[in-house]
């Protein structure tokens, strides 16, 4: 793994010269588990956000890439496991999720459940993160990825090079039920403080 993370570092140093902000908020490796929050620009994004961590790594991924000839076998070997929005799909997903946490794994989700557009402007996020972490006991890590946008968006084929990605790691967002809110008005509203945290990238 470390021989795919320091190739992972050149080639986005190298194509689009990658930066870090933050980095003092990643959890130390001895710390137990938590879940990383972000918005999605990129495919590539998943990487980019784990590349300076040693960690055991999972991470929620669109279903349909794990029929895709090379990023299939790829993803799963990265840790990813297949996320449905419908049905059963959507119940094993979570109980991986919360499998995955426990077992004290970094988990990686996406709130915004799809890459963005050129634009850049960031979806509505579902609740989904925060209700996994509230379940599972764990802070969340708010990442803002700036720049993907540029380099490979949605509707576009492949990415172009040589443009700048940042990535902001923000404090460690400690989610919590609130006996005096409805459970559903309880996730909407730390779901909306999310947001707001990545969103501050932006302005980094």
């Amino acid at each position: 793994m470390d021989g795919l993370r320091l190739i992972g570092y050149v080639l986005s140093k190298t194509f689009w010269s990658i930066r870090y902000h933050g980095r003092e908020n990643i959890p130390a490796n001895s710390s137990g588990a938590f879940l990383i929050a972000a918005n999605h620009q990129t495919y590539a994004d998943p990487v980019w956000i784990v590349l300076p961590m040693r960690r055991r790594l999972r991470f929620m991924a669109f279903e349909g890439a794990f029929e895709w000839r090379l990023v299939g076998p790829l993803i799963t070997y990265l840790g990813s496991f297949p996320v449905s929005l419908e049905g059963a799909g959507a119940i094993k997903a979570m109980k991986e999720a919360l499998r995955s946490l426990r077992d004290g794994a970094v988990l990686t989700v996406f709130p915004e459940g799809g890459r963005e557009f050129a634009d850049g402007k960031m979806f509505d996020f579902k609740t989904g993160a925060v209700r996994i972490a509230l379940q599972a006991g764990v802070p969340i890590l708010p990442v803002t990825i700036v720049g993907g946008n540029r380099i490979w968006p949605q509707k576009q084929k492949y990415p172009r090079l040589f443009r700048r990605v940042e990535i902001i790691y923000h404090p460690l967002l400690h989610v919590a039920e609130d006996e005096t809110l409805d459970p559903r008005e309880n996730l909407e509203n730390w779901t909306a403080k999310l947001r707001g945290v990545i969103a501050s990238g932006f302005d980094h």
